[in-house]
C-alpha cells in the first residue's frame, strides 16, 4: 500500500458554469436555446428538432413547440431552488414562470396567440394596478429585495423611509407607472405578434414565426420594461429627496440612515 500523504487544502469545486455571468445563461436558455429548437432548419444545417428528434408532422412541430416553450420555465424554476431564494421577487418570477409553462398548453394561433404571448405582462400589469391600492405597492417589494444584504440599522433606515406617507405615494405612483409600461409592452408585443404570427398552430412555418418574433422582440421587450423601472424609480427617488433632503437615496442606505439621524427622525 502507497503511505497516505498529508492532508492538503482541498480547493472547492467550481459549480457548473462558474465564472459565467447569470445574465450570458438566462439568455442562452431563455432566449438562444428555444429559437434553435423552433426553427426548421438550424443554422442552415437542415437540421430540424421537430423533424428530427420528433418525428415531424403536425405532432413533431407540437412537441417542439413546447420543449421550447418550457425549456425557460424550468430554467427559471431550477434556479429558484438551487439558490433557494424564496424572497417575494424570485416568487413572484417562480409564479410567473409557472404560468407561461401552463400557457404553453393552451393551443391558438392568430389573433388568441398574440394575447397569449404577451399574457404574463397584462397579468403582471393587472396585479400591480391593483397592489397600488393597498399599503404594499409591488415596486415597494422588489426595493425591499434590494437592501436585504444591508446593515440592520441602515435597513431599519430604509424600512421606516418607505413607510413615510409622502413616499409611500411614490411607491404607489411607481407601481402604476410601471404597471402601465408593462402593459404598453404587452400590447407591443400582441400586435408585432399579430402581425407576424400568422400560420397555422403546428406547422413548421408557425414555430419559425414565433422564433423569428422571440428574437425581433427580446431587445425592444427590455427597453420597454426597462423605462418602466425609470420612471417609478424617479418617482420614488424624488420623493425621498424631497422629504429627507438632497442626496438622500433608498440604494445608499447607509447615507439616507445618516440624513434622518440629523433630522432625528430615524427612530428604528
Amino acid at each position: 500500500m502507497t503511505a497516505p500523504r498529508s492532508p492538503r487544502p482541498v480547493a472547492p469545486a467550481k459549480k457548473p458554469g462558474a465564472g459565467v455571468p447569470k445574465t450570458v445563461w438566462d439568455l442562452v436558455f431563455t432566449l438562444i436555446i428555444p429559437i434553435l429548437i423552433l426553427s426548421p432548419n438550424i443554422l442552415g444545417s437542415g437540421i430540424s428538432i421537430a423533424e428530427n428528434v420528433f418525428g415531424g408532422g403536425t405532432a413533431g412541430n407540437i412537441r417542439a413547440y413546447l420543449l421550447a416553450a418550457l425549456i425557460p420555465v424550468v430554467y427559471v424554476l431550477v434556479d429558484l431552488f438551487v439558490n433557494r431564494n424564496v424572497s417575494p421577487v424570485a416568487l413572484i418570477g417562480g409564479a410567473g414562470a409557472i404560468f407561461s409553462g401552463a400557457l404553453a398548453f393552451w393551443y391558438v394561433d392568430g389573433f388568441w396567440y398574440a394575447i397569449k404571448d404577451s399574457a404574463r405582462s397584462y397579468l403582471t400589469g393587472l396585479l400591480f394596478l391593483i397592489s397600488a391600492a393597498t399599503s404594499v405597492p409591488l415596486f415597494r417589494v422588489f426595493l425591499d429585495a434590494a437592501s436585504i444584504g444591508e446593515k440592520p440599522g441602515d435597513r431599519a433606515a430604509t424600512q421606516q423611509a418607505m413607510r413615510d406617507p409622502q413616499v409611500h405615494r411614490a411607491l404607489a405612483l411607481g407601481t402604476v407607472a410601471f404597471a402601465v409600461v408593462d402593459l404598453i409592452g404587452g400590447v407591443v408585443n400582441s400586435v408585432v405578434n399579430y402581425g407576424r404570427v400568422t400560420a397555422k398552430f403546428g406547422t413548421d412555418a408557425f414555430n419559425a414565426q414565433v422564433a423569428e418574433v422571440n428574437a425581433i422582440m427580446r431587445v425592444p421587450a427590455l427597453a420597454i420594461s426597462l423605462v418602466g423601472v425609470a420612471v417609478a424609480l424617479w418617482l420614488v427617488q424624488s420623493a425621498v429627496r424631497r422629504r429627507y433632503g438632497a442626496g438622500a437615496s433608498l440604494f445608499e442606505p447607509a447615507k439616507l440612515a445618516e440624513r434622518m439621524r440629523e433630522r432625528g427622525e430615524l427612530t428604528a
